[in-house]
């Protein structure tokens, strides 16, 4: 009797969890921090509501762009090589063969046994085998411009109406400390949901996220503070 393994791996949500996380925690930290700046500066509840909100829709508006900018150079860059490997694998099918034999040689497999399961390969799916053993380059792990923009700024949207919400709801002389608290428990629960996601340590993940939030929160409070002073 042949039992059935399952094996669960995470490989397939890099795209998507890594635009979502950085939109997440992007939102939470740059939007609180300018609500937490202009409140320490002295600024009014309207415009602490109106920072917020222009923060948002900037903010998700720009990490869109840039997301989609970035993952689709990567994407360009994989269809190069995808092309330049299919020409290849026309115009020198021999040196191409080799070349995958010698991989898998180096990988550990005899030269015969290697020549072998470059045969097979190629003649299975040639191209597949050069982009995966070659190439490095998989289904799972391939660039998806689209869907990495639309998901980072949906996170970062989520993310900033945290931090706004705090700010309406906190008493006027409150705002500050009510935003940093509200945020540092935003933090730690997305730092602890995304390491829970991708499978790491989550009181690893927690310290990460909240750290470098806070001290985006003490940074950007204390120039608030300043240039309230001075004007």
């Amino acid at each position: 009797m042949i039992s059935s393994h399952i094996e669960f791996h995470r490989a397939h949500r890099i795209g998507w969890l890594r635009a979502a996380v950085l939109g997440a925690n992007d939102g939470v930290v740059s939007v609180s921090s300018l609500v937490v700046g202009v409140a320490a500066g002295g600024a009014k509840p309207d415009t602490i509501l109106l920072t917020g909100m222009a923060g948002l829709v900037a903010g998700a508006l720009s990490i869109a762009a840039g997301e989609y900018i970035s993952v689709q150079s990567q994407a360009d860059t994989e269809k190069a090589d995808l092309n330049r490997e299919r020409k290849e694998l026309i115009d020198e099918p021999e040196k191409e063969l080799e070349e995958l034999k010698t991989i898998y040689m180096n990988r550990g497999l005899d030269e015969a046994l290697a020549r072998q399961v470059a045969q097979k390969l190629t003649a299975h799916d040639e191209l597949s085998a050069h982009a995966r053993d070659e190439l490095g380059s998989t289904e799972e792990l391939r660039a998806r411009p689209i869907q990495a923009s639309l998901s980072s700024a949906a996170a970062f949207a989520i993310g900033a109406v945290i931090p706004i919400i705090a700010a309406i709801i906190a008493p006027t002389q409150s705002v500050s400390l009510v935003t940093t608290a509200t945020t540092l428990i935003t933090l730690t629960a997305l730092g602890s949901l995304a390491a829970y996601v991708g499978g790491a340590s989550i009181v690893r993940g927690a310290f990460r996220v909240t750290f470098w939030g806070v001290l985006a929160m003490v940074v950007t409070a204390g120039v608030g503070k300043l240039i309230g002073i001075s004007l």
